[in-house]
């Protein structure tokens, strides 16, 4: 008897470590719990974005806390499953950590992989499409070499919690903006139409805007947005003929 073909998982958001340590320790585990549930089944596994609140890699030093999600990576690549780890605008600040130690893929740009003859483009969606100036540069200070070196001279206690203090405010303020889809107005959908334009894809693969969602870009190619584990608990899978996204624990 043939053995079931395995799927690929997607997931983005998870935003862990806001708005605090409880809230942020029962949604880990409930991440923990999906990661088990889908392990069996699972060929390749992406975690597109924004995994931590904040997230930034001295030489010695890592953010406390996260073990449970950083143990359940290493167990699922030490068992053959390959994981990938897209920067997201949250946790871009990652410098070897999670591949050394961890063994997961980090990808800091959109890639177009193939699956089972269908064309996957996948990135966090940060800063893709047009203007957005303001967001834009702010994303090239946080990639600049010298303004992550510049930070790294603080002490951890004081730059990881002055970072989380500037996220939480950051979040409180823009975060009632995910609720509302603009259709073309999109800055992804907008991408994704620069996109089509020189290649044919059949899936775009975006984390970023917390809206889970499935949306026609033509008769062939479509839009899908992960959402979050904030307030939706949302993941998309490919079985290998068709992609549907899917909520965990409702």
């Amino acid at each position: 008897m043939t053995a079931p073909a395995k799927h690929i998982y997607f997931a983005s958001d998870f935003h862990l470590g806001i708005p605090d340590k409880v809230i942020s320790l029962n949604r880990e585990k409930r991440i923990i719990r999906w990661l088990e549930s889908i392990k069996s089944n699972c060929a390749e596994l992406y975690i597109v974005g924004d995994i931590f609140d904040f997230w930034f890699e001295y030489k010695t030093v890592v953010p406390k806390g996260f073990v449970r999600i950083q143990a359940k990576f290493a167990e699922f690549v030490d068992s053959g499953i390959p994981v990938y780890f897209f920067h997201g605008n949250h946790d871009l600040w990652q410098f070897g950590y999670f591949e050394e130690e961890l063994g997961v893929k980090i990808l800091s740009k959109p890639i177009i992989k193939e699956f089972s003859g269908k064309k996957f483009y996948i990135g966090h969606g940060d800063g893709l499409g047009p203007n957005q100036w303001k967001f834009k540069f702010i994303l090239g200070v946080y990639r600049n070499y010298f303004f992550q070196r510049l930070f790294a001279f603080l002490h951890p206690n004081i730059g990881i919690g002055t970072a989380n203090w500037f996220s939480q405010k950051s979040k409180e303020k823009t975060f009632d903006g995910n609720f509302t889809f603009y259709e073309e107005k999109e800055h992804l959908i907008q991408h994704c139409r620069s996109v089509l334009e020189l290649e044919n894809i059949d899936f775009f693969v975006f984390g970023h805007r917390h809206l889970p969602m499935i949306y026609d870009l033509n008769a062939y190619s479509k839009y899908i947005n992960l959402g979050d584990w904030i307030g939706y608990n949302s993941y998309a899978v490919f079985d290998g003929h068709k992609m549907e996204l899917k909520t965990f624990e409702g």
